[in-house]
């Protein structure tokens, strides 16, 4: 899949941005990521709601291999092929993933705010340890 056949089967859907990534493209709107384009083909994000549509259609999640194992990311999962010849009804199914992309984006902020306080934690205390030693060592000197 090219950049330009992307653009055109989101045409009905409305305005996206397509960014390389990994084999292929990132695929967001309102600078949210929904969708992956890779060799393998189009997945799009997906949650508890939105998976029973994809099974009912017989889809499988993302899988990739590794040295020692095949990873599974279940939040994001292939689009039916049927949608390629509707792009009607793949702008519907672009709008649910755009919708679970969305609620996993606000569930994952609190935990953000988090990791950058433990982080700013963990940066400070060399420093008072580092003042420390060089305090030490000027007060070593003055004897």
């Amino acid at each position: 899949m090219d950049r330009e056949f992307l653009t055109d089967l989101f045409a009905d859907f409305g305005p996206v941005t397509i960014r390389p990534m990994f084999s292929g493209f990132g695929i967001s709107a309102d600078g949210i990521n929904f969708a992956m384009a890779l060799r393998a083909g189009l997945y799009f994000r997906a949650d508890e709601v939105t998976i029973p549509q994809y099974e009912a259609e017989g889809s499988k999640p993302f899988q990739y291999s590794t040295r020692a194992k095949t990873v599974t990311v279940n939040s994001y999962w292939q689009l039916p092929a049927r949608l390629f010849d509707d792009t009607e009804a793949l702008s519907a199914w672009a709008r649910a993933a755009l919708a679970a992309a969305q609620r996993a984006a606000t569930k994952k902020r609190p935990k953000a705010r988090r990791a950058v306080k433990k982080a700013t934690k963990k940066k400070a205390a060399p420093r008072k340890v580092a003042a420390k030693r060089a305090a030490a060592k000027k007060a070593g000197r003055k004897r």
